[in-house]
């Protein structure tokens, strides 16, 4: 037979553990207004990402504040951390590379123009650079050609080869679209074959355009170009093995997109590159290197 046993009520519970019965109900009322705040943002969180699969964790909280209202004090950057992390959906970089450029001969270098040139509005500098992208089948190269002011892209071909005719048709369509071609502008580069072709530089030269090179091979003088390359691998999914180059460059157009109009920018006060292009002067950079490794400290 089973045993009994008399119900004990909600007080003499609290009272056993030197709780009020009003201190437990208001811990039920936080336990579940927290797990809805937590339910809201995962939601949110959802929704940025199918339209920017990777963006990381700093980007989402300040593309969150505008929507959680009377809420937003409440989600701070390390909440938000914490409640990722939980749930598995923190972003993870990585690391890889394939060489796609082929220097070109020395009697074709150009000299670097803008080292140490103040960049102060759109349509002044354009870098460029040429990036892989993996498919089932072998490999398609994407031609990237970014505003060094704005970080916008302006111009993006996807080509089975790394032949010019794909940075041909970049540099078509970022001259298409410029909305102050009266304005000096500079074209910087590695010192890929590519950018030293005789259609390439015959096209920049037909429209005013003065080439600048990389001096010495290295990423840092074509830092945003890298960067975005970088940018639309870990975020965008193009990072990836993709199945064909149809599916691939369906990928590529939608990312541009994603990246220039819905993405905010570090480098551009958190404007997206599409809101930065059309500011002029000095834009607030509003991030820091993260992932620095820890100073050494000395011993002695």
């Amino acid at each position: 037979m089973r045993q009994k046993y008399p119900r004990v009520g909600v007080g003499a519970l609290c009272g056993l553990f030197g709780k009020t019965r009003n201190a437990y109900y208001d811990h039920q009322r936080r336990a579940t207004a927290q797990a809805l705040l937590d339910g809201l943002v995962l939601e949110l969180v959802a929704g940025f990402r199918k339209e920017m699969p990777r963006v990381g964790t700093r980007k989402l909280h300040f593309l969150l504040q505008p929507h959680l209202g009377e809420h937003a004090p409440q989600v701070g950057r390390d909440y938000l951390f914490a409640l990722l992390a939980a749930h598995g959906q923190l972003i993870r970089r990585r690391k890889r590379r394939v060489v796609t450029t082929q220097t070109c001969l020395p009697l074709l270098r150009r000299p670097n123009l803008i080292e140490h040139l103040a960049v102060g509005r759109a349509e002044q500098v354009w870098v460029s650079d040429i990036t892989y992208v993996r498919l089932l089948s072998g490999w398609s190269y994407l031609s990237l050609i970014t505003d060094l002011y704005s970080h916008k892209i302006v111009g993006a071909c996807l080509h089975p080869d790394l032949s010019v005719r794909g940075t041909l048709a970049a540099l078509h369509q970022a001259l298409a679209t410029r909305t102050h071609p009266q304005r000096p502008l500079i074209h910087h580069s590695d010192r890929g074959l590519q950018y030293a072709a005789r259609e390439y530089v015959g096209l920049l030269e037909s429209h005013g355009v003065c080439l600048s090179m990389t001096e010495h091979g290295d990423p840092y003088e074509n830092a945003v170009a890298e960067r975005v390359n970088g940018i639309l691998k870990d975020e965008f999914g193009l990072g990836d093995t993709l199945p064909g180059f149809a599916q691939a460059e369906d990928l590529v157009v939608g990312s541009v997109r994603a990246y220039n109009d819905l993405r905010p920018h570090g480098s551009c006060n958190f404007l997206t590159p599409s809101q930065a292009h059309d500011q002029e002067g000095p834009l607030v950079r509003r991030w820091k290197n993260y992932y620095q490794p820890a100073p050494l400290v000395s011993t002695s």
